[in-house]
């Protein structure tokens, strides 16, 4: 055996190597992976195999894939496993079997799609997201033998087309959600797109919910069949607090004579006055009549308290037919119900630094201005804001109060 026909493969290596001569086929040895061959015809084909003894037998060869469809690292994968199964005793039809089984890429899109994704509003923009950024250079790849580098690269193809940095992020977050499920139904176990990062600079969210999406929004709500997360998630579009803040509200912190709700720590460090409207006066009403204990939102966990509410939010968006998820296109998470406050706010009139208080933005050049204000216009805002999303829901009619939803559901 020849010193040239024994290298440790690469790429650039294995391209330039020449045809066989008529009439034969060469072999080349990977001296990284013991066992792992190289053939190459007179055409030109290139074609990876294993070749080793088996237990008990005589040398066998398995066959594992042609390059450059099979990469370098998919064909050193492919000999472990090869090597794995035989060392446990199977013959080599046993080994291409399982081989065989392991499906490709989008072979398990489609098996994804039948367990998970068709289930979501937002399935026919995965859809396509997929079929045109990575089922050409992935989709025939075997699951298993897709690395952290190929998933790179694939991304960098959509950034030098000239897509956003967002859709590069929603292709790569869909990515990792394929491998995500490939884990927890036991064909992975690490995810090659966890790691991978995506260039581009963020661009600021301005998502909100729209008044044609607001009768939707206030149907699936009163659908909701939790009555706390139904509150709860009205609490945060009427208030615009945050979530953190919401979850862990005391009734001590409650004035509902006066409208008000004091928050002693928020994240920007400093205490705040949330204006109530009287619709959240009213869901607060009817939560002390039922709920006993420190917490407006009890919760079992140590914190005494409600700490996700993702799950009902996302149960709410998909029955209103609304995109949920900051890496879904036009997508809405709770936060942006904080935001929709503010928006609205914008929309009937308020000046950016009532809103600004109301929300408790906090910003060298605005600090001045929102300490001249007191609550009263701040009030006014949000009073005026919240009437008018209730109107554009369809829930509410000129100044009159409505109990927000049917509390009577189970």
């Amino acid at each position: 055996m020849s010193d040239a026909s024994r290298f440790q493969f690469n790429k650039e290596r294995i391209l330039a190597l020449p045809a066989s001569a008529a009439g034969t086929r060469a072999t080349y040895h990977d001296t990284k992976t013991p066992g792992l061959q190289l053939r190459v015809t007179p055409a030109g084909v290139k074609t990876f195999s294993m070749y080793r003894r088996t237990k008990g037998g005589g040398p066998e060869r398995v066959t594992l894939g042609r390059f450059p469809a099979m990469t370098v690292e998919q064909a050193r994968k492919a000999a472990s496993t090869v090597n794995s199964e035989i060392e446990h005793g199977a013959n080599p039809a046993e080994v291409k079997r399982v081989l065989k089984a392991e499906p490709t890429l989008t072979e398990f899109f489609t098996e994804y799609g039948r367990r998970h994704g068709e289930k979501l509003a937002v399935w026919s923009n995965m859809q396509q997201r997929f079929r045109d950024y990575l089922q050409k250079p992935l989709g025939d790849q075997k699951l298993g033998g897709i690395t952290r580098a190929m998933i790179a690269r694939a991304l960098s193809d959509v950034e030098n087309a000239g897509k956003a940095p967002a859709t590069v992020r929603l292709v790569r977050a869909l990515a990792s959600g394929i491998f995500g499920k490939a884990i927890e139904w036991g064909y992975l176990e690490v995810n090659p797109a966890q790691s991978v990062k995506v260039a581009g600079r963020l661009v600021s969210r301005d998502r909100f919910l729209q008044a044609d999406e607001l009768p939707r929004f206030f149907q699936s709500l009163a659908e909701e069949p939790s009555i706390a997360m139904r509150d709860f998630i009205l609490l945060a579009l009427l208030t615009g607090a945050r979530r953190s803040n919401l979850c862990a509200m005391r009734w001590s912190e409650i004035n509902v004579a006066d409208s008000v709700w004091r928050i002693p720590d928020t994240k920007n460090g400093t205490p705040q006055n949330v204006t109530l409207c009287p619709e959240a006066v009213e869901i607060l009403k009817a939560r002390q009549e039922t709920i006993a204990g420190e917490f407006v939102f009890p919760g079992p966990g140590a914190s005494g308290h409600m700490v996700e509410p993702k799950k009902a939010v996302i149960r709410v968006m998909e029955r209103a037919g609304i995109p949920y998820g900051r890496n879904e296109a036009n997508g809405v998470t709770l936060h942006d119900l904080r935001r929709t406050l503010g928006s609205w706010q914008a929309r009937t009139g308020a000046t950016l630094a009532i809103i600004g208080k109301s929300l408790n933005h906090k910003s060298q050049q605005a600090t001045a201005i929102y300490a001249r204000l007191d609550l009263d216009p701040v009030r006014q805002s949000v009073n005026t804001a919240t009437a008018a999303m209730l109107e554009a829901g369809g829930m509410k009619e000129g100044a009159e109060v409505v109990r927000l939803p049917n509390r009577g559901a189970a």
